[in-house]
C-alpha cells in the first residue's frame, strides 16, 4: 500500500474519532488500541464498493469490537487489586474547546461510566457523546430501537445522579489545581485543608504494583494529613500542571516515578481526587493523544 493510498483510507482519516469512541467505552488506551487493531483487520476484508457511508460503517464496526472487549475486561476488572481508575491521557488544551467532549472524557466522567453495565455504557457513549441515531445503535447492540431508548434513559439518569454537579471554567480549574499541587509539593496541611471540600474523596489506583489505598478515603480530616505527609516519604517530590483528558490536572514525580492526578472542582474547592500510580496506566503521559468527535 502506498503512502497516498494509506492517507486516503477512511479508517486512517477517522482514526482519531474511532480511538475516542473506543477509549470512551473502555477507559483504557491499551484496550482501545487493541480494538482498533482488530477493527482494522476486519475493515481490510470489507468490499468498499458496498459501503455507502464509511464513517458510519467504521463507527459501528469499532463499537461492536469495543463492546465485546468491554464485556471481557469487565470480568477482568472484578479481580483488579484495589480501585480501578481510567488510564489518563495527555491531551492538548485544544480538546477543552469542545466542552462536551472534554467533560465526557474526563477522568471523573470515565469513572462514573465504570458503574454502568457494558450495554448501558455503549448506548450512553454513542447517544450522549457521539449523537448516533437510536436506529444505528440498535443495529450495533442487537436490540430494538425502543429498547435502546429505554436503556439510554436509564443510563442518562444513572450518570446524571453521579456526575459532578457544577461545571467550572478551565481557568478556575487550573487555578485550583495549581494551588492544590503547590500545597501538596510543600506539605502545607492548612493550605490543603483550605483547598479541599470537607467531604473530599481520595481514590488511588496502584493496581497491586505500587503502594496505594485499596478503598476510597473520605473526608478532609483524613485526606489532608495523608497528602501532607507525601513529601516526607520521598527524597524528591515534583509537581507539574498538565492537561489530562481535556482538563487541567497534575503530573507528580515521586523520586522520579510518575503519577497522574486529576481533581473535581466545585465551588472553588476540590471535591474528588483521582491518583493513578499503576505504571501500566502511565504510558500515555509524554505525547498528546488526539481526542475528537
Amino acid at each position: 500500500m502506498t503512502t497516498d493510498e494509506t492517507t486516503e483510507d477512511p479508517f486512517v482519516a477517522h482514526r482519531g474519532l474511532l480511538f475516542t469512541v473506543a477509549y470512551e467505552m473502555l477507559g483504557s488506551a491499551a484496550d482501545a488500541e487493541d480494538v482498533l487493531q482488530e477493527s482494522w483487520l476486519r475493515w481490510a476484508d470489507v468490499d468498499r464498493s458496498q459501503v455507502r457511508d464509511p464513517r458510519s460503517y467504521l463507527l459501528r464496526l469499532v463499537t461492536r469490537q469495543a463492546l465485546n472487549q468491554l464485556r471481557t475486561v469487565s470480568r477482568r476488572r472484578e479481580e483488579y487489586v484495589g480501585e480501578w481508575l481510567p488510564e489518563p491521557l495527555l491531551t492538548s488544551p485544544d480538546v477543552a474547546e469542545d466542552v462536551e467532549l472534554a467533560e465526557n472524557v474526563s477522568i471523573a466522567m470515565l469513572t462514573v461510566l465504570e458503574t454502568l453495565g457494558p450495554t448501558e455504557r455503549a448506548v450512553f457513549v454513542l447517544r450522549e457523546v457521539f449523537e448516533m441515531p437510536y436506529g444505528e445503535i440498535a443495529e450495533v447492540i442487537g436490540k430494538s430501537a425502543a429498547t435502546v431508548r429505554q436503556v439510554a434513559r436509564r443510563a442518562r439518569d444513572h450518570v446524571a445522579a453521579r456526575r459532578p454537579r457544577v461545571r467550572v471554567s478551565r481557568s478556575e480549574q487550573q487555578a485550583v489545581v495549581e494551588r492544590f499541587l503547590r500545597a501538596l509539593r510543600t506539605g502545607q496541611l492548612q493550605e490543603l485543608m483550605e483547598v479541599m471540600a470537607p467531604d473530599v474523596v481520595l481514590v488511588t489506583d496502584g493496581g497491586g504494583v505500587v503502594p496505594a489505598a485499596l478503598a476510597p478515603i473520605h473526608g478532609v480530616g483524613l485526606v489532608a494529613p495523608i497528602l501532607a505527609r507525601a513529601h516526607e516519604l520521598v527524597a524528591a517530590l515534583d509537581t507539574t500542571v498538565v492537561w489530562l483528558n481535556g482538563e487541567p490536572a497534575g503530573r507528580i514525580e515521586f523520586d522520579g516515578e510518575p503519577s497522574a492526578i486529576s481533581v473535581v472542582v466545585e465551588d472553588g474547592r476540590v471535591t474528588r481526587i483521582y491518583v493513578v500510580r499503576n505504571p501500566r496506566k502511565l504510558t500515555q503521559l509524554d505525547e498528546p493523544t488526539e481526542l475528537v468527535r
